[in-house]
């Protein structure tokens, strides 16, 4: 008897048994693994760039600011920054930087967490700690750009208004103008955002022929891949 001669409900369990079925389950998990993957090779890498440019500085003074810390001509910026009455950048967010590469760990194994353990309702919380990483980054970025910007000293040798360096395209800052725009580090994440939101809506999928959809509530009865138990019978 082939597929198409099958009534609709032996039609429904033999396709959900079948092993077709089953490497569909697979593919969530790959995708995650590849998000996660992604996040890691931008752990390292610059997520955001600034260029300062002044007549004396035609060429730009280049900033990049990674989870790990600061690169580029940070020595001249940090100089500058003082005869503006500005904290050396280098000080901005230790914290943050001690805790990245725990917090980018914790995406990926929660991710995979939540993609096995989440039932049905659950189901749309998968993506969220992966989106949250990148949005909590240009946040954070922002406040101390700002508390930065906000807190100069009185007495330094030259006295500009207050501000806050532009995170986004072109701005102003005494006499520099400045770019600034996401590096590859934050594309990467983002690419790891966009493999946990198509995790999450194939998974959505392969939960809707589950075997266990009528019952499942918040957690996975199956871990996502394990198969029917032994005289199921939905």
């Amino acid at each position: 008897m082939t597929t198409e001669s099958l009534p609709p409900l032996a039609l429904h369990r033999a396709t959900r048994t079948s092993p077709g079925f089953r490497a569909t389950r697979a593919v969530p998990f790959l995708l995650a693994l590849v998000g996660a993957v992604a996040f890691v090779f931008a752990f390292k890498l610059p997520w955001w760039k600034f260029i300062l440019y002044a007549p004396q500085y035609p060429h730009g003074l280049r900033l990049e600011i990674a989870l790990t810390g600061l690169a580029g001509d940070v020595h001249e910026i940090g100089m500058l920054n003082h005869y503006i009455g500005m904290k050396h950048l280098a000080g901005a967010a230790p914290v943050e930087r001690h805790l990245a590469g725990y917090g980018v760990a914790a995406i990926a194994v929660i991710t995979l967490a939540l993609l096995a353990v989440a039932g049905r309702k659950l189901n749309k919380l998968v993506a969220i700690p992966a989106f949250l990483f990148p949005l909590g980054f240009i946040a954070d970025s922002f406040y101390w750009l700002y508390s930065f910007g906000h807190q100069l000293d009185p007495h330094a040798p030259l006295h500009i208004g207050a501000f806050t360096p532009q995170m986004f395209g072109n701005g102003q800052i005494g006499q520099f103008e400045t770019f600034a725009r996401p590096g590859l580090g934050f594309w990467l994440a983002i690419a790891g955002v966009a493999c946990a939101v198509v995790a999450t809506f194939l998974r959505s999928r392969v939960c809707a022929h589950c075997a266990s959809a009528g019952t499942c509530s918040a957690v996975c009865p199956r871990l996502m891949v394990l198969p029917d138990r032994k005289g199921h019978k939905p």
